[in-house]
């Protein structure tokens, strides 16, 4: 099933120190996703943000927030995240004790619900989750740092990934997150993907070019 093409900048690239100015700039551009990493320093080695800035990044916009939670036993945090206004809330496999309650409980939220997966773990291991999910987040790079180059190995997964949801007949997004360039995002692409994540190549420069740019290359 044809799936729109969306780029979601990540903020974790952006000058936090003037986000408000970089939030309207990508809006400029013409971004409908805005990418919120959550790390904990326990699940990765990073620790980012957390509930205050997302508050705050609510209130200073009105794209969706993808929030990607890369952090230990996410149920904890679930409500919380939706109250505070995420629109998408992805947890890791490789955190969650028990996946399916997890989903439910965004659903619950009235959220959309995505899983991600670390590199090391095979896209089989989800295959039974497929129905239920909004969006499915191969990583492309360890999760934990922002600047990484692609680890070539993941896209055969973003094509698998993708294969499993057509012959599922599924609506269901495919989202890649590490190492995108103005370079790569066209093959990033016909992998499979069709949301994806940039950090440094949307906010290194002018942010409004460099979004519009990539939405470019990104169509059809």
């Amino acid at each position: 099933m044809k799936m729109k093409n969306i780029l979601a900048p990540s903020i974790l690239a952006a000058d936090l120190m003037n986000l408000e100015g970089e939030i309207r700039r990508i809006e400029a551009g013409g971004a409908a996703y805005v990418h919120f990493d959550v790390m904990d320093g326990s699940f990765v080695p990073a620790i980012s943000f957390g509930m205050p800035l997302l508050q705050l990044l609510r209130k200073a916009t009105g794209l969706k927030i993808d929030a990607h939670l890369m952090i230990v036993k996410p149920d904890r945090y679930i409500e919380e995240f939706a109250e505070l206004g995420a629109d998408i809330i992805t947890v890791h496999y490789e955190a969650c004790d028990d996946p399916v309650s997890v989903i439910k409980m965004i659903h619950k939220c009235g959220k959309k619900a995505g899983i991600a997966l670390k590199p090391a773990t095979a896209v089989s291991e989800i295959r039974n989750l497929l129905p239920e999910l909004d969006m499915v987040l191969p990583m492309t790079v360890e999760p934990g740092f922002g600047g990484q180059h692609v680890l070539t190995e993941c896209l055969k997964k973003v094509r698998q990934l993708k294969d499993m949801i057509d012959e599922k007949g599924l609506y269901c997004d495919v989202e890649v997150d590490g190492g995108i360039t103005k370079e790569n995002i066209v093959s990033i692409k016909e992998y499979g993907a069709n949301v994806i994540v940039a950090g440094s190549a949307v906010f290194r420069g002018d942010a409004e070019a460099n979004t519009r740019e990539l939405i470019g290359l990104m169509a059809d």
